[in-house]
């Protein structure tokens, strides 16, 4: 039945109609076979739109490889083909083909155009940093090729320099383009947001002549790598005020922002906005979702997420055992372990984190000594700093401070061996819960001689001599603090009210109720005040 409708077909010009019914590689062959009977498979218009298709199936293996079959066999190629091919491969996570297929492509004497160079350049970018010479030497063929000004070009340019962390050439990039279209900005203006530059991401976002959806994910995204959260919220109601829908990326956004200020209220009503447009079944929202109900203390509705989920990840797993852990459940986090590990998902780093936190918090020395030993031959992964710390802190935590001193010693070289600050951190303020200031005195020792600038750990050392009555120390301390220009980051509250997430700095009396909080205040603390001076204020406020 293929054999005649390709006999009918090839005549009428509709054979890609033909290849778009097709729905087996069977099929496809059957086609395939058909133009090498007819004497057309050298024929570039015939076997072109064949390559195409088969190799635009990039999630079916089967395809792909025929594709490449097909590809590696022809004697006449034309630069439709090689684009093809440059964007399969990387469609199937081999970037590095695409570059090799596109230098074939130049010994084969053939000139690329402007559907060559943009999964080219993105190739190029997901090989950063490695890819750096050749991406620049990309742009230099691409200014030779007369393609500088084509919009799809630029933004896969100004998304690899971005990445490159170069975003002076790619705001030139950008400002040397005469017509920029929403693309072309959201680019720029996510290239910022990666940087975390939200200052100049902001100033482009406000002049855009025009916004999409992406352009407001890009914006939000940007103020959430910054974590300041309440200007994500002060995006979304704007958004919403324009009338434009979010997408799961804007509530994913979102439903961090309301994990990290524990806006319950507001995460629960993206949660039912979700459901309405049918956008929870996204892995990667229901995944925030379990992680903003259990940051939020709502683990009830975390676990509830979480059974939900149809196929669950490493990514579901992991969330769901780090709620439980910073819940107080100790011995659920390790059944979610074991259950993790019976449903064939693969623990990673961040699975190992959060069950050695679930043992810090809850002191389960044994089981978070016994988990560490197995991560590299039970679990084949090595190490990092982060689970270190965890370990310390375990051990400090559990008034385990010499042994905690002793893994430091075994594991990294002791205090002669540098290593993470966090590392030395945990172990520190695990003096200072216990009083031992002479393990103290000695981190702090090490921390100054390797001239670390770190906030918390001077904090630390300057209390822990300080509560020892060591003043003579702690002065030193808060002399080198002052010397370095350090500044202690205010401590913050944040409240949730009818919907609405208010945020207090220490020493900050800029909120518009600010007087008004100090009276309520000078009420509950029962002091006379008629009208608070500054200094009143600060102290309250502070």
């Amino acid at each position: 039945m293929i054999v005649r409708a390709v006999d009918r077909t090839l005549n009428n010009n509709v054979f890609a109609s033909l290849l778009q019914n097709c729905k087996s590689l069977n099929q496809l062959k059957q086609i395939h076979a058909h133009l090498l009977k007819s004497h057309l498979q050298q024929n570039p218009a015939a076997i072109g739109p064949l390559l195409s298709f088969a190799a635009s199936i990039s999630n079916n293996s089967s395809f792909f490889s025929y594709a490449c079959s097909i590809f590696h066999h022809l004697q006449r190629r034309n630069t439709f083909m090689y684009n093809t091919m440059i964007r399969s491969y990387l469609q199937s996570s081999s970037p590095i083909c695409s570059i090799l297929c596109y230098l074939e492509m130049l010994i084969y004497g053939l000139t690329a155009n402007n559907y060559t160079f943009p999964p080219l350049i993105k190739a190029c970018t997901s090989l950063l940093p490695s890819s750096k010479v050749i991406g620049y030497l990309v742009h230099a063929h691409i200014v030779k090729f007369g393609l500088s000004y084509d919009p799809f070009i630029v933004t896969s340019l100004i998304e690899f320099y971005s990445i490159n962390l170069d975003m002076e050439t790619a705001r030139q990039l950008f400002d040397g383009i005469p017509k920029r279209d929403v693309v072309l900005w959201t680019a720029m203006i996510d290239g910022y947001g990666k940087r975390g530059d939200v200052e100049n991401a902001r100033i482009l976002f406000d002049k855009m002549p025009e916004r999409n959806v992406i352009s407001w994910s890009s914006m939000m995204a940007a103020y959430s790598r910054v974590s300041d959260f309440k200007e994500v919220f002060n995006l979304f109601r704007e958004m919403q005020g324009k009338g434009l829908r979010p997408n799961e990326s804007i509530l994913v956004t979102v439903l961090t922002a309301c994990a990290n200020l524990g806006a319950l209220a507001q995460g629960i009503w993206v949660h039912s906005y979700a459901k309405r447009f049918n956008l929870d079944s996204n892995p990667i929202l229901a995944t925030a979702l379990v992680d903003m109900y259990s940051k939020c203390g709502s683990l009830e509705r975390a676990l509830s997420v979480f059974q939900g989920i149809p196929t669950k990840d490493s990514g579901a797993w992991n969330a769901i055992i780090s709620g439980v852990a910073m819940n107080g459940d100790a011995g659920q986090s390790f059944e979610l372990f074991q259950r993790m590990g019976s449903n064939g998902i693969q623990p990673n780093e961040r699975t190992l984190i959060a069950v050695l936190s679930a043992c810090t918090h809850s002191k389960l020395v044994k089981e978070g000594l016994s988990l560490f030993e197995q991560m590299s031959g039970v679990y084949g992964i090595k190490p990092r700093l982060e689970h270190y710390a965890c370990v310390v802190d375990l051990l400090g935590r559990a008034g385990l401070l010499e042994e905690g001193e002793r893994f430091i010693e075994e594991n990294m070289g002791g205090f002669g061996g540098g290593g993470d600050i966090n590392v030395w951190g945990a172990l520190l303020n695990a003096c200072r819960i216990h009083g031992n200031v002479d393990i103290g005195n000695r981190i702090w020792r090490m921390i100054n001689d390797l001239r670390v600038a770190d906030c918390g750990t001077h904090i630390l050392s300057y209390n822990i001599y300080k509560e020892a009555g060591w003043d003579l120390e702690a002065n030193k301390v808060r002399q080198t603090f002052l010397e370095t220009g350090m500044k202690k980051k205010p401590g913050c509250s944040v409240i949730e009210v009818d919907g609405v997430v208010e945020e207090f700095l220490v020493g900050d009396l800029f909120h518009p109720k600010a007087w008004e909080i100090c009276e309520m205040l000078d009420m509950l603390f029962n002091t006379k005040m008629k009208e608070p001076s500054l200094i009143s204020l600060l102290e309250l406020l502070c």
